[in-house]
C-alpha cells in the first residue's frame, strides 16, 4: 500500500531549448490531472538544453507515470525524481511588507533572524530578500504575515543532488 500514498516530488528534466517544450510539458502533467506546485526553468551550462524542475504531488506509482510520459517527449533528453536524494533545495522570494515607522524596526528583525536581506525601503513599505530552503522561506512568510504582506513573488523550488566523493574503485 506504500504505493498509494500521495507524497511531494521533486522531478528534474533536462530538455531542448526550444520553443513550445515548456507549453508540452506541463499539458502533460494538466492532461493526467496532477497539479504542478512549483515550476522553474532555466538554461544549463550546455549549450541548448534548459533544465525543468517541478514540484507535484503524487503516488509512486503516479511519478512512474509522468516518468514513462516524459520519456516519450521528443525533446526530452534526461529525467530524474530527486525526491529521496540528498539534494540542496533553494527558492527565492520578495515580499514587499507593510512597514511604518512603529514596526520598522520588528521587520527588519525578522528578516535578519531568517537570514533575509531588505532590498527597497518606502516610507511605508520593505522588500525583503529570502534565498533559502522553501520551508524556512514558508517560515519567513508565515512571519511576516502579521505586518501585512502587500506583495510576494516566489520563484519555486530549485533542486541539485549534493556531490559526493567516489571510493576507490567506483
Amino acid at each position: 500500500m506504500a504505493d498509494q500514498t500521495m507524497e511531494k516530488h521533486t522531478i528534474i528534466a533536462w530538455v531542448e531549448d526550444k520553443p513550445g517544450v515548456l507549453y508540452r510539458i506541463a499539458g502533460l502533467f494538466s492532461r493526467r490531472n496532477f497539479n504542478i506546485e512549483s515550476l522553474s526553468v532555466a538554461q544549463t551550462e550546455e549549450p541548448g538544453v534548459s533544465r525543468m524542475t517541478f514540484v507535484t504531488i503524487g503516488t509512486a506509482r503516479d511519478m512512474r507515470q509522468v516518468h514513462t510520459q516524459l520519456n516519450k517527449q521528443i525533446n526530452v533528453l534526461r529525467i530524474e525524481d530527486v525526491t529521496d536524494n540528498p539534494s540542496i533545495d533553494r527558492e527565492l522570494a520578495l515580499l514587499k511588507v507593510k512597514a511604518v515607522s512603529e514596526n520598522r524596526h520588528e521587520v527588519v528583525q525578522l528578516a535578519e533572524l531568517h537570514k533575509a536581506s531588505v532590498v527597497d525601503v518606502t516610507i511605508d513599505s520593505l522588500v525583503v530578500q529570502i534565498v533559502a530552503r522553501p520551508d524556512l522561506v514558508q517560515s519567513l512568510v508565515d512571519n511576516l504575515s502579521h505586518f501585512e504582506i502587500i506583495e510576494m513573488v516566489r520563484t519555486g523550488s530549485v533542486s541539485m543532488n549534493r556531490s559526493y566523493r567516489r571510493k576507490a574503485g567506483e
